[in-house]
């Protein structure tokens, strides 16, 4: 059988409670569901905390616009060696030591404006034409992409040399180069459509043929170049030439050239280094710094060609030839800006053409800038600035100046369009020079070269593309 259920005594109100039931026990009591500890709230990031993380993501997660730094790249190099080319019976008139602007004349310059020129260090004509030669190679070696970022350093001298050497040589395209010369240093302009990258793609190959992951390689020539070029350097600063100095003021307050070099060459050396022996987060550190250094770069170069575009628009809205449209018509007619005089003479006698063409140039400046985030709109007025600057080398005989803005506006060109252009390049190159090996899809951009759309709900497109 089984025993019922004890039941617990009825006590009858006022009644004294049994000792048993009064007395506090040993057995712990659970606290009130109020009082019982709680785990903390998970933490919630705000919206602008959400932004900065974004931000910051999409600033150091990849080198942006790859194919665009490939072009302005080429562009710069390629107008800077060709102008060489071209003054190079006139070298020493221009920049060297039979220049009317003597060297005592440019040193005081020098001087007064911080600039730098390792044509100041001599006057002497053997000195000029190794300058002169150095530039040339430089920015030929620039061009195709071997040694990049060696030899963005070494274009940036050969233009601060030359065209601080004698100020009054150029036609307003020099200004853009520059400025440009000292962009490109900061950016990873050798990621497609460069040697660098084509022997980047074969050493990855043959690692992925070994099995074994990707790393620095030893890199003898590199080795030799960066030795040789800090030997030269140390030279020229225990030589105590012109300029070469710690904490005047160079391309910054208190910031001397001599800094700047030095610190471009132990850069380069430390980034050596951490590629070939310390893997892992120290790479990963550098990396995330050079990917920021060339977004930066780019978005200054962004500026820039806004600014330049904006300032000459504003200030040809305030001429009053521009006002009454008639500006084009005057360098139509001045024999040094006609070297097609009868193709000159036709579109001047046009008084409809010439108001357009005055009234567009304004327009098309001063909307440029404002057009950036339209990426139709935005299209439509570069094509319509390079059809410009194509007229202005073909009509008033300014072809560098022309091929350099040209150039700049290439920073905003479709990625889509420069991919659609590798690929119809890379297809051509293999029709006339392959011997018999497959060909690749014309559809891709081949060469390992990066994927050229971004990574957010835009369809590929930003400002630069």
């Amino acid at each position: 059988m089984i025993s019922p259920t004890p039941q617990q005594p009825q006590q009858t109100p006022g009644a004294p409670q049994p000792p048993h039931l009064t007395e506090q026990t040993d057995v712990p009591q659970q606290a009130p569901a109020s009082q019982a500890p709680q785990e903390p709230d998970p933490y919630e990031e705000t919206r602008i905390e959400r932004a900065i993380g974004r931000g910051f993501r999409y600033a150091t997660g990849r080198a942006l616009a790859p194919y665009q730094t490939a072009v302005i790249r080429i562009g710069f190099s390629a107008t800077w060696l060709l102008f060489l080319l071209r003054e190079w019976p006139h070298r020493a008139v221009l920049y060297g030591p039979d220049s009317p602007w003597s060297l005592d004349m440019a040193r005081r310059l020098l001087d007064a404006n911080h600039a730098f020129s390792v044509l100041s260090w001599s006057d002497g004509r053997g000195w000029f034409e190794c300058v002169y030669l150095l530039a040339i190679l430089a920015s030929a070696l620039l061009m195709l992409g071997w040694r990049t970022r060696t030899m963005s350093v070494l274009f940036m001298v050969g233009v601060l040399s030359l065209q601080n050497r004698s100020i009054f040589i150029g036609d307003g395209g020099d200004n853009v180069i520059h400025l440009m010369s000292m962009y490109l240093v900061l950016t990873r302009c050798g990621q497609v459509w460069s040697l660098d990258a084509r022997r980047a793609k074969r050493a990855a190959a043959a690692a992925g043929e070994t099995g074994e992951a990707p790393t620095g390689s030893r890199d003898l020539p590199g080795i030799i170049l960066w030795a040789v070029l800090g030997l030269a350097l140390a030279a020229a600063q225990l030589g105590g030439n012109y300029g070469l100095s710690w904490f005047g003021d160079g391309p910054f307050p208190h910031l001397g050239w001599s800094l700047v070099f030095w610190g471009l060459w132990a850069t380069h050396g430390l980034w050596w280094a951490v590629q070939r022996y310390a893997p892992g987060e120290p790479r990963v550190v550098l990396d995330t710094l050079a990917k920021l250094a060339h977004n930066g770069a780019l978005l200054v170069i962004m500026i820039e060609v806004c600014l330049i575009y904006a300032t000459a628009g504003w200030y040809k809205i305030q001429g009053s030839r521009w006002q009454d449209g008639t500006a084009v018509y005057f360098p139509m007619h001045l024999d040094y800006f006609s070297p097609w005089p009868a193709l000159s003479e036709m579109l001047g006698s046009n008084g409809v053409m010439i108001m357009l063409i005055t009234y567009g140039t304004v327009i098309v400046q001063v909307a440029f800038p404002f057009t950036l985030f339209n990426r139709r709109l935005k299209n439509v007025l570069l094509v319509a600035m390079i059809c410009e600057h194509l007229s202005i080398a073909f009509l008033l005989g300014l072809p560098f100046f022309s091929l350099a803005m040209i150039t700049a506006d290439a920073v905003f060109l479709p990625t889509n369009f420069l991919t659609w252009l590798s690929a119809r390049l890379s297809g051509l190159r293999e029709r006339l020079f392959s011997r018999g090996g497959p060909a690749r899809p014309a559809g891709g951009s081949g060469g390992g070269e990066p994927d050229g759309r971004t990574e957010h709900s835009g369809g590929g497109h930003t400002l630069v593309g």
